[in-house]
């Protein structure tokens, strides 16, 4: 017998919801139910679809996907280039949203770094190393203090970045992976509180992308400055302690890196673990080897048990072995 809810109830309700937190309040970027949609000769494209992704102050994040699954899109709309479609998206307290065009301004020369993929896009060919990191300071008017207070913060970032001895180079006297470390120290010359990274290995060999990794987790660690991500590099996205993987405009899987000590030798090893995503509308993607390996299409059939939820393709006759 059911019973039609109370005035009262519905009361305790409104309140509960009023009290409870918002989603993503403790994170430092919260994306609730983004949506992007481009429309190209008047067909509708959506490279988001309701993504959910929420990432804490601190952490180094690596964004994986195919060509086309949204992550780049993503990154431009949290590097405040593009505007959402729908959906909410917060970075460092900023409703990217709601921004004006000014605030938009603002929000890129203080709040957030970039790092392309193209190394030639990322400095300013007729300055130094010096001099393309001292422009971001001048622009934002955060430090009006003095030339010499700009250069010492140049030399500051060039050092932890090991490339000191660029100070005075042009980017065409540099090498492809010198050129990316300057451009991370350009990327952090405001202190912003997030830096992206847009493929920053794409066009550098593998020894070369390991010490731009390297250099990403110096500023991670030592500026505590969190970091995100876009990588189509396997070597790079095993490096970070969490990788988001993006389908078709969703987040989708997502592993975990943890590192365990073995109490009798004392050995510490990585230990990764993958999980699937389920977003706040209760989808659940499940990994494409998964529904193939099962002929899994249309439909499945659900069971909730005690501690878990069995899925079955629909036409499966048997269940925990039962006819």
């Amino acid at each position: 017998m059911t019973t039609n809810p109370t005035l009262t109830d519905l009361a305790q309700k409104a309140t509960q919801a009023r009290n409870s937190p918002t989603y993503g309040h403790d994170a430092l970027i919260t994306c609730d139910r983004l949506v992007r949609i481009f429309t190209t000769d008047g067909v509708e494209v959506q490279a988001l679809q309701g993504l959910d992704l929420l990432v804490r102050e601190g952490e180094l994040l690596a964004l994986v996907g195919a060509s086309g699954s949204g992550k780049s899109t993503l990154m431009n709309i949290l590097a405040g280039l593009d505007t959402p479609t729908a959906g909410a998206a917060r970075v460092a307290g900023h409703d990217l949203l709601t921004m004006t065009a000014k605030d938009r301004l603002s929000y890129r020369r203080r709040t957030v770094g970039f790092v392309w993929q193209q190394t030639s896009r990322n400095l300013l060919p007729y300055l130094t190393a010096a001099q393309n990191i001292t422009l971001p300071l001048q622009l934002s008017g955060a430090r009006r203090a003095s030339r010499r207070a700009a250069g010492e913060r140049a030399l500051e970032l060039l050092e932890l970045l090991e490339v000191a001895d660029c100070r005075d180079r042009r980017p065409h006297q540099m090498s492809g992976g010198q050129q990316q470390r300057v451009a991370i120290a350009v990327a952090l010359a405001n202190d912003p509180a997030v830096l992206l990274a847009d493929e920053p290995t794409g066009e550098l060999d593998s020894h070369t992308a390991e010490q731009i990794f390297a250099a990403f987790r110096t500023a991670n660690e030592r500026l505590g400055t969190t970091i995100v991500i876009v990588t189509h590099d396997q070597a790079v996205a095993g490096e970070v302690r969490r990788t988001v993987a993006i389908r078709d405009g969703r987040t989708s899987t997502e592993v975990l890196r943890r590192s365990e000590v073995d109490a009798t030798t004392g050995h510490e090893t990585l230990v990764a673990r993958e999980y699937a995503m389920l977003d706040r509308a209760g989808r659940l993607q499940l990994p494409k080897e998964y529904t193939q390996a099962l002929g899994m299409r249309d439909r499945v059939a659900l069971e909730l048990e005690p501690d878990h939820i069995g899925v079955w393709p629909d036409d499966s006759t048997h269940r925990d072995g039962r006819e």
